[in-house]
């Protein structure tokens, strides 16, 4: 062998281990590129794209406690102080459609009071698209005019039910015009009454929806609705008129309530007071006067004195008889952080009494 050949040799031994180690050499992953989180400001504050999608999603929700004294709704009431803390989860979200927004809310609450396990209510879930919903809501009879006055013991005479299934339309005609038309949801378990027979508020193999309509306008600081609901079990209903004025330093509001049938309750003028609200002192329960009678009236004013403090009044009166009285202070030392105490007055004719119930309530929103 002489010195080319070796040479030779030697080359081509090196050009195959450089080969292999060329084969087995390690080539670093190129990075996957990050998708970070996008607002979405369309549907209002809070909302973000999904990653991957073109939905936005909202997360939010309360946590609430407060201390309660006596009872604005149980005249009979011996519980004195009671302490009651609340946590709500709300998950919404929006996808921009053909038909406009298509929106979901769904809204999960907790509670817990003095020697009361957790108790869980899926509050609101609904689904929504160009003007249409579907799901469980407060019924329209009580969301379209705007509930009562801004206070928490606004229902103590009845203003109407809050969560039931429906199937809604909600129409806007962008110059002050609004009306909604809702077929909601009714009881078909099992024949059931209450207040001694005066409210039928169940029945077996029932087949026909509850049905509420109202109509809207509203012109500068100035509103007015009108809305009706038809109880198909009990084959009533109740009507309610409400005008809003904004006078710059304060707000008022007047409801009006008819019931078709003062001798009876329904599902739009029934009532939320327990039965010693219409029981004499011989034991007798008048069922009827629990109720509104033919008429009740709501009315209140609102006084924001700057942007962390408001004041609000309400009062309320029936046919029955029954008087109301509410008044309370909303303080936002900061924002989204509620105190808010409140106190009740109720005089109930039938059973010739009075109740002072009241409400201290710290609330944390986010």
């Amino acid at each position: 062998m002489n010195i080319k050949s070796l040479l030779l040799g030697s080359a081509a031994a090196l050009a195959a281990v450089s080969g292999a180690h060329a084969a087995d050499a390690i080539v670093a992953a190129e990075p996957e590129p990050l998708e970070y989180v996008r607002i979405c400001d369309a549907y209002g504050a809070g909302y973000f794209y999904i990653p991957g999608t073109e939905t936005c999603l909202k997360i939010g929700g309360k946590v609430r406690t407060e201390g309660e004294w006596y009872d604005a709704y149980n005249r009979d009431s011996r519980v004195g102080t009671l302490w009651h803390t609340r946590a709500e989860l709300n998950v919404d979200t929006a996808t921009d459609t053909e038909y406009g927004a298509l929106k979901t809310e769904t809204i999960v609450r907790w509670d817990w009071s003095e020697g009361n396990s957790t108790n869980t209510n899926l509050l609101w879930s609904y689904i929504s698209l160009g003007g249409f919903t579907v799901g469980k809501t407060d019924s329209q009879y009580n969301q379209f005019v705007g509930y009562a006055g801004d206070v928490i013991n606004d229902d103590v005479i009845y203003d109407g039910p809050y969560e039931l299934n429906q199937l809604t339309y909600n129409y806007d005609s962008g110059t002050g015009f609004t009306g909604v038309i809702s077929i909601e949801d009714t009881n078909s378990s099992a024949d059931k009454s209450a207040y001694n027979g005066a409210w039928e508020t169940s029945k077996g193999d029932h087949y026909a929806p509850n049905v509420v309509a109202g109509l809207g306008y509203k012109a500068g600081g100035w509103s007015f609705k009108v809305v009706g609901g038809y109880d198909s079990i009990v084959e009533e209903g109740a009507i309610k008129a409400r005008i809003d004025a904004d006078f710059g330093g304060f707000t008022a509001f007047l409801m009006g309530g008819w019931n078709t049938d003062g001798d009876k309750l329904n599902q739009y003028a029934g009532s939320n007071q327990d039965q010693s609200a219409c029981t004499t002192s011989d034991g007798v329960v008048h069922g009827s006067q629990c109720g509104w009678g033919d008429w009740a009236v709501w009315g209140g004013v609102g006084v924001p004195f700057n942007d962390k403090l408001k004041w609000n009044l309400q009062l309320a009166y029936s046919d029955s008889k029954i008087f109301e009285a509410t008044t309370n202070l909303k303080f936002n030392p900061v924002k989204n952080l509620l105190v808010e105490p409140e106190i009740t007055y109720v005089h109930y004719d039938l059973p010739s009494d009075d109740t002072v119930a009241g409400i201290l309530r710290f609330e944390r929103s986010f």
